[in-house]
């Protein structure tokens, strides 16, 4: 693990009292890029802390929270005690960024909301998260990336015909959520420096997921009609044959967009010699089409296929899973799998970095904080002094 913090936010200080995935993504993509993450937790840890994809737990630390949270330091408060309360405005009070993602209307309750916090740091980017907006008939609802995503419409467009709506496995309405996060704080960031005023930022998760799918709302817009999912899976129900996931011998292949008559030219099937099917994107007959692929898809392997495919320009990859894409040459040579110490757990296996900086270059400083672990430097930094009978984690 590289302990050096080299990237281009190291001058960046970052309260973050968010929790779960989408505001704590956020936080670590900033640390990840060099600025300092106090990461406030409540006095049991974060939610995620307790939680854990696959109920996993190596040496009594959640994966998911580890995830999440590398490049960070931790202090737990009581935000309703007196004296955990000043810890949380002094660090406030110098921070840059302030990432919060309670229901709508906690952080005023707990005397920490905006227009409270620009009086103390006038030039301070609050950004709160929620699940469906800070205002309107659905704030007090729970807000979650599985009902984010059925609320937005979305889920009607995975699956068969006549399947039920399905959901990403992964959390999309969450991590959407973040990068929307990520990008307006760096934009805010370049309007302080113009201005010299901080100010405040809002997201969430359905209007995240909403915005995300631009071009299927828009197309509907358009038509005024639903799309019909496929009978065959076809994988975009506003997208036709050949595109798709097809069986092979020994696995999957993936078709993109392509000329249904060249496809069927190289695969050898006759029945779709003539002009009419030159289109990438036939959906009149797409189901039947794609029933005549699976057939001659299947007679052969993965690699036979992306060998001829290839040398053809057919838009087209194989389906890795996991296990292969970990190894694959592509996703190593993009330094996309790496891996650091956890104090715990030791040696962690995680994903890269997206972006790769030039002069600033992102690193791992920093594994995923133990619970209340930089509890004392954070009162000295933050506070200026320290009384070890005060700040030991207050329990009931």
């Amino acid at each position: 693990m590289d302990k050096t913090n080299k990237g281009a936010l190291k001058d960046l200080i970052v309260a973050d009292f968010s929790q779960l995935a989408q505001g704590p993504w956020a936080t670590q993509m900033l640390g990840d890029m060099g600025a300092e993450i106090i990461k406030i937790e409540p006095l049991k840890g974060d939610w995620m802390r307790h939680f854990s994809y696959g109920n996993l737990y190596p040496k009594g630390e959640s994966i998911s929270f580890v995830s999440f949270n590398r490049n960070k330091k931790s202090i737990a408060l009581n935000l309703k005690d007196s004296a955990d309360h000043e810890i949380a405005r002094n660090i406030i009070r110098k921070a840059d960024i302030l990432v919060e993602n309670f229901r709508p209307g906690v952080m005023e309750r707990l005397g920490l909301g905006y227009e409270a916090m620009k009086e103390l740091n006038p030039g301070l980017i609050y950004c709160s998260s929620s699940g469906y907006g800070s205002s309107g008939p659905y704030t007090k609802r729970p807000g979650q990336d599985l009902l984010a995503q059925a609320v937005s419409g979305t889920a009607s467009l995975n699956g068969k015909k006549n399947d039920i709506p399905m959901v990403t496995a992964v959390g999309q309405a969450d991590l959407l959520t973040s990068l929307f996060l990520v990008q307006s704080i760096l934009a805010a960031i370049y309007a302080r420096e113009k201005s010299g005023k901080g100010q405040k930022i809002e997201t969430n998760l359905l209007s995240s997921i909403i915005g995300f799918h631009i071009q299927e709302i828009t197309a509907f817009l358009y038509q005024k009609e639903r799309p019909e999912r496929s009978e065959r899976g076809i994988p975009n129900p506003w997208l036709g044959a050949p595109y798709g996931l097809y069986p092979t011998k020994d696995g999957y292949l993936a078709i993109g967009m392509n000329s249904v008559r060249k496809l069927a030219d190289l695969v050898g099937l006759d029945k779709y010699k003539s002009p009419e099917y030159e289109s990438n994107n036939i959906m009149s007959d797409r189901d039947e089409i794609r029933k005549d692929f699976e057939t001659v898809f299947v007679t052969r392997t993965t690699k036979e296929w992306l060998d001829d495919l290839l040398k053809e320009d057919i838009w087209c990859s194989q389906v890795n899973t996991l296990e292969e894409m970990v190894c694959d040459p592509q996703v190593l040579h993009n330094h996309m799998i790496m891996s650091y110490e956890h104090p715990t757990i030791g040696n962690i296996g995680t994903t890269g970095f997206p972006v790769e900086f030039s002069d600033t270059p992102q690193s791992i400083y920093r594994p995923a904080p133990l619970l209340n672990e930089h509890r004392e430097e954070i009162i000295v930094t933050f506070c200026g002094e320290i009384n070890h009978n005060e700040t030991k984690i207050k329990t009931k």
